[in-house]
């Protein structure tokens, strides 16, 4: 495997062009004081797009970014993107950090340091990991997907060997949203090689008949879930059948693309009704902005519909008998309980967290970086 160093680099003219189109938007109609009650709110896009116009420095973000060795490689024909810091701990061992949808790489930053150099974070030499980021197929600085089928499984298969191609035989995983999936394939595909998964998002199937009742939690939980499934999975229900409708607004439009985002972040992260509480707004347009910049916000959807089309929406069929820890932030999307979790998941470590949403490493980075730390200890 060719691996090629790479620097984040964005052509003038292409922030130029999103500052144009940022000038000139069309902005819709609102119902008066309607709030997030019927989707993005019209008075919050208004002041983040004023924000991203005029003042936002994504020349700042590049050099985040720029400061961590990047690289690209090219694998099963479509190329992939990867952040790869290596630990000053001698005897520090692989992680793989995998982001999910409206998410990129950027999301981890704040655990880098932590993680691959404890010592100087507060922590122990023995919890030093090198730290594998890649932008999964279809995202950020990946690139658009060039064919179909680019499903978790296929994902699993190139992350696996992406990892080869670096020497590591054997590694951990750590995942959230659709990373959790994707890890959760490494896992039953490539057992020999996964030594244990660290997760905060879980495909559950539920109770099974000798489970008995369920308990007053689990069926809060049900309720919970039946209600979100009910109100909050339009855009779930677009991606998987027709992304190539909404790609259109996406790549064509910032502020339609923002919305798209920006709604999915309120109601996702553990905010108390201010999402500015938990995401300042340059880590709100970090993130758009590299959708933007990479015109991947068609292509990230399409994980949706080859998922679908693949069979494997929902939990995996196979369970995973890895070691997995769990870490259970309150705000998650679909929050389970143990001993459903256990029928898909070889759960050994079951924690709940005090706070965080499904963002946890933007939200509550000292929170999972002692998870991650706690777990490894035990998966090892």
């Amino acid at each position: 495997m060719e691996v090629s160093p790479y620097t984040v680099a964005v052509p003038d003219a292409v922030l130029a062009d999103l500052h144009s189109r940022l000038v000139n938007t069309r902005w819709p109609d609102s119902i008066p004081n309607a709030g997030w009650s019927y989707g993005a709110s019209l008075d919050y896009m208004q002041e983040l797009v004023a924000y991203w116009r005029d003042e936002f420095d994504w020349r700042a973000f590049e050099a985040r970014l720029n400061a961590f060795p990047q690289f690209t490689a090219t694998i099963d024909g479509q190329n992939v993107h990867f952040i790869h810091v290596k630990s000053p701990v001698p005897s520090a061992f692989p992680l793989l950090l995998l982001h999910g949808w409206p998410s990129s790489p950027g999301e981890f930053l704040k655990l880098i340091g932590p993680l691959t150099d404890p010592v100087a974070h507060g922590g122990r030499a023995e919890d030093a990991v090198d730290l594998i980021i890649p932008s999964l197929p279809g995202f950020g600085f990946s690139g658009p997907t060039t064919e179909a089928g680019w499903h978790p499984a296929r994902m699993a298969d190139g992350l696996a060997a992406l990892m080869t191609g670096l020497g590591y035989e054997q590694f951990f995983v750590h995942g959230g949203d659709w990373g959790s999936v994707v890890a959760s394939q490494l896992a039953l595909r490539h057992p020999e090689r996964v030594q244990g998964l660290h997760l905060t998002f879980l495909m559950t199937s539920g109770l099974r008949p000798e489970d008995g009742d369920p308990t007053e939690e689990e069926s809060q939980l049900a309720s919970d879930q039946a209600m979100y499934s009910m109100t909050e999975t339009g855009y779930l229900a677009l991606h998987a059948s027709k992304p190539q409708t909404i790609a259109y607004s996406l790549v064509d439009s910032p502020v339609g693309l923002a919305a798209w985002i920006v709604e999915k972040l309120n109601k996702w992260t553990d905010n108390d009704g201010d999402l500015e509480s938990v995401l300042t707004k340059d880590e709100i347009l970090s993130n758009i902005t590299t959708y933007w910049v990479t015109a991947t916000g068609g292509s990230s959807g399409r994980l949706y519909f080859e998922t679908a089309v693949a069979g494997m929406m929902g939990p995996a069929i196979e369970r995973v008998e890895a070691p997995v820890a769990v870490a259970i932030f309150p705000q998650e999307l679909y929050r389970s309980t143990r001993r459903i979790a256990e029928h898909n998941y070889n759960v050994v470590r079951w924690t709940p967290q005090q706070k965080g949403g499904h963002f946890p490493a933007l939200e509550q980075p000292e929170l999972l970086v002692a998870d991650i730390r706690e777990s490894l200890r035990e998966l090892r």
